[in-house]
């Protein structure tokens, strides 16, 4: 099992990719949270020239984001800085979008942008609209300027069998998001290896598959809920209550599936933001500080049992135990957010993974 990290855009990020890739880690990924976060591509360009090794990700980029072309143009000059050292993420734009208060975009249209994404990083022609207008476009200038050469690696972010169908359509890779369950992650290998079926792509394109998450390993006699358990692992927690929250009015469909308790500390989420499921601006009180280190006063929020469904949490017997599962379901790489210790974390990751058996 490979390993990797996902951080936020921010000042000194590169510093901290070059901790990763002397950690022996094997990729770092950004992500792309605008009007939340600093910019990703920005903060990979400086990662770009401070590191040698280490495969860069975007995690994730989406159509209801940027153009394709000017996706393309990021992602050309982030391969002309790291060739042949690029991931791109393709998403809905589910938590970019609604943290500026917007709908994600449809699967179908996702497919579209990676399609064009695939083209023109390629260095071929694709057909671009604006309204009734459509032209070919392509790169005029590349080489120092924007590498078309080296390959860049796509991955489609899923969580259910749609968005892997469009993996398995498009030859990419799969990355998810707190998604610890093997038997759910057999579903998505399922669905992607149907839809590849039906479609001819690129033979020699990656198809790797990434899950993020968290990672808190116990003391000897440490509670699973301590407070530093959820300090660990809190902010994927409020990530997903967040969306509970904010999606409780006019897409219940999620919320219905959580437990009682759960439900009941969506409400109690709201309150404290002092925001309400149909409140126009909720998502400037929802998403503060969004998959940055909790406020210890936002501690009981942090359910353990939301902690054990997203993060892994545990003994190290219990950790690997549990990322060996992943493995024989088919993930290639464990990647972490950490928002405590990053430096820490990272090393306690790749020193965990070392015990794994070969």
């Amino acid at each position: 099992m490979r390993a990797g990290v996902v951080v936020t855009a921010q000042p000194g990020v590169e510093d901290l990719a070059v901790q990763a890739e002397e950690l022996g880690l094997h990729s770092f990924w950004v992500n792309d949270t605008p009007m939340v976060h600093g910019d990703a591509f920005v903060a990979l360009s400086l990662c770009a020239k401070a590191t040698s090794r280490i495969r860069l990700g975007i995690g994730v980029t989406s159509p209801a984001l940027r153009s394709a072309p000017a996706a393309a143009s990021a992602l050309a000059s982030l391969n002309a800085l790291a060739p042949g050292r690029i991931i791109c993420g393709v998403g809905t734009g589910n938590t970019a979008r609604r943290t500026l208060g917007m709908r994600p975009t449809t699967a179908a249209t996702m497919e579209t942008f990676t399609a064009a994404l695939q083209d023109l990083c390629a260095g071929r022609t694709i057909e671009y609209r604006e309204g009734d207008r459509v032209r070919d476009v392509r790169f005029l200038h590349t080489g120092t300027q924007a590498n078309t050469a080296d390959p860049v690696e796509f991955v489609v972010a899923a969580l259910g069998p749609k968005a892997a169908a469009v993996a398995g359509r498009r030859g990419t890779g799969l990355i998810s998001f707190g998604l610890l369950d093997p038997t759910a992650w057999h579903a998505l290998h399922h669905a992607r290896s149907n839809a590849a079926r039906h479609t001819p792509h690129d033979p020699d394109a990656r198809t790797d598959s990434y899950v993020v998450t968290a990672l808190h390993i116990l003391g000897e006699n440490e509670a699973p809920d301590s407070d530093a358990a959820r300090d660990a692992t809190g902010h994927l927690v409020l990530s997903l209550l967040a969306f509970a929250a904010d999606t409780a009015a006019d897409a219940p469909a999620f919320i219905d599936q959580l437990g009682p308790t759960e439900r009941a500390t969506v409400r109690r989420l709201l309150d404290r933001r002092g925001t309400t499921a149909t409140a126009p601006d909720r998502h400037t009180k929802l998403y503060r500080d969004y998959l940055g280190r909790i406020a210890p006063q936002d501690r009981d929020l942090i359910l353990p049992s939301l902690m054990n469904t997203l993060a892994l949490v545990g003994t190290p017997d219990d950790l690997r135990a549990r990322i060996t599962a992943l493995h024989h379901a088919g993930i290639d790489e464990l990647l972490i957010q950490p928002v405590i210790d990053p430096p820490a974390e990272m090393a306690r990751l790749t020193k965990l993974l070392a015990y794994l058996p070969r």
